[in-house]
Parts: structure tokens; sequence; C-alpha cells
């Protein structure tokens, strides 16, 4: 079990959203806003996680996809499909990037008592992306750092797009 003191830094409110049958959370304070599924476009010569971008009021904001980011099967959007806005350390500023979702569960508060590791499975496999596990009730939560979710270079050529 990790330090008491990271759980406390990590406890809080988190937006919870669905990527299949798997639940996440992003803390609430990296989320600008939460808006429904509209047309992407498409860039040429970009990672498949790359969705393209989209125009919010006048802001070109590059889209991934997380579903295909976390090497899950490709789904087509639903009517509960819809793009978290988030905001993310790129190195040298921060960028705004929408990461398309299956499903906006709620936002959750999440004590330290909730919090666990995340598990050891294997040194080959990145983790650092994943926060903590959250246990509530029934629920396994797993939290996320969107600023780790891309490398830092994927960030960057991101940035590019915007």
């Amino acid at each position: 079990m990790a330090n008491n003191e990271n759980y406390i830094s990590l406890a809080g409110k988190y937006l919870t959203f669905h990527l299949g049958k798997e639940e996440y959370g992003v803390p609430i304070l990296k989320v600008q806003e939460i808006i429904g599924m509209m047309p992407v476009t498409a860039i040429p010569h970009t990672p498949e996680y790359v969705r393209g971008v989209i125009n919010l009021r006048g802001k070109v904001i590059p889209v991934i996809d997380l579903r295909v980011r976390f090497g899950m099967s490709i789904q087509d959007d639903t009517e509960k499909t819809c793009v978290i806005v988030t905001q993310i350390d790129a190195g040298d500023g921060y960028i705004i990037m929408g990461c398309v979702v299956d499903e906006v569960h709620e936002v959750t508060d999440v004590s330290e008592k909730q919090l666990d590791d995340v598990p050891k499975v294997g040194a080959s496999i990145n983790m650092s992306f994943i926060l903590a596990i959250a246990k509530i009730a029934e629920r396994v939560i797993m939290l996320l750092n969107m600023d780790k979710v891309l490398s830092v270079d994927e960030t960057k050529e991101l940035a590019n797009l915007a």
C-alpha cells in the first residue's frame, strides 16, 4: 500500500466515465467541460488514437479516442458518446484536448480510505497514467493522470494540431 500522504493528495472530486465495461475517473479540476459528440475533422498521418480536431466556439481542439489509446476495440459512437474537454500539461505550457468516451457517469467524491495502489502487471507495461485505484462500494474506478495518458512527444505533436 502506498504512503498515506499520496492518498490524501489524490482524494477529491473525480468525473467518472465508462469505456466499455470499465470505469475511469479524472480529477474534476482537469475538466473544462463535457460536450456531446460533434463532427470531428480527421487529420492525415496522425496516430490511430487521434480522431482529429473540432471547432469549439472558434478554437481548434485536438480530440483523441481513449478507447483506441487504451488498446480497446473501436466502437461506433452512440447517443451517450461524448467528449471530455481537458487541460493537459504539454511540458512548456498547457493545451486543451478532447477525449472521446463511451459515457460520462457522475462526479464522485473519493476519500483517501477508498484509494489503493495500481497493481503491478509487469515491468514492460507503463501504467504511469493511472494515479490509483478507487474502490467505492462494488465499483472499481481507475483514476487517470491526464498529463501522462500521452507521452511528452505525443502531447507536443497533439499541440501542433491545434
